[in-house]
């Protein structure tokens, strides 16, 4: 069986556009549903795919934030050589983290972290699990028989892991730089999220300087929060909040 990784999107809508960005170990897939969700309503959503993403994951270990960085950079450089001026931004998990790191380098129509990460107690460890469940989720899609996967996770396990310890000095460095953001925000945070500490969502609330900010809890929805039971509410949500912005057209 081959794997067909999933491809970076944009889905034409309208004059206004919106960036989605991924989790760690996810891809553009985590926000397909919410970028066709906006495309219906009118709006152009791009979605880019990180560096040593949808690939194998040995490839993930040898990437860092800063290769991320510079995959969100060129998505919005896109969007604005496409001609579009005005530009939300929506991000799931690092791609939450992401999204207010451009809030806080970009001139942002708007933004909405979803369950983005702001404390690093357990971060390492908690990446790690998820980075060792990832990686033989991938083989056994592969194909590969159950030696053959347990041989080459034994040599995964072998690899340094200073991307995942690069992503708590992104955690930090976004913290700090929370004061800078003053677009409109909708905080979105799972209160089943087995990733992130709750606290987070709070942390950003009272961090930025927007003055039109909310802070939304979804009682019954995990981590992944664009593919829970509470999605169709969330895409509400953000359209919602997204049609309430200042648009110029």
């Amino acid at each position: 069986m081959r794997i067909v990784p999933p491809k970076p999107f944009t889905f034409e809508g309208g004059k206004r556009a919106v960036l989605l960005l991924h989790a760690f170990t996810g891809s553009s897939a985590d926000v397909r549903m919410l970028g066709r969700f906006l495309q219906k309503r009118g709006y152009t959503c791009h979605a880019p795919i990180y560096k040593g993403h949808a690939v194998p994951p040995e490839e993930l270990m040898e990437t860092s934030p800063f290769d991320w960085w510079q995959d969100v950079e060129n998505a919005w450089q896109k969007l604005q050589n496409d001609g579009y001026k005005e530009i939300a931004v929506i991000g799931l998990s690092l791609g939450g983290l992401l999204t207010l790191k451009t809030a806080s380098t970009y001139d942002v129509k708007g933004l909405v972290p979803m369950c983005a990460p702001m404390t690093t107690k357990r971060n390492v460890d908690r990446l790690y699990q998820g980075v060792l469940q990832y990686a033989k989720e991938y083989k056994q899609l592969e194909n590969k028989s159950k030696e053959q996967v347990e041989k080459e996770m034994n040599d995964f396990k072998k690899l340094p892991i200073d991307t995942l310890e690069s992503i708590s000095e992104l955690i930090e460095e976004v913290r700090d730089s929370l004061d800078l953001i003053d677009a409109p925000a909708l905080i979105v945070q799972a209160k089943l999220d087995e990733m992130v500490e709750l606290k987070s969502a709070e942390i950003i609330y009272e961090g930025i300087a927007s003055d039109e900010k909310e802070l939304k809890w979804y009682e019954n929805s995990h981590h992944v929060i664009t593919m829970g039971e509470e999605r169709d509410q969330l895409h509400e949500d953000i359209y919602q909040f997204l049609e309430q912005l200042d648009w110029e057209q």
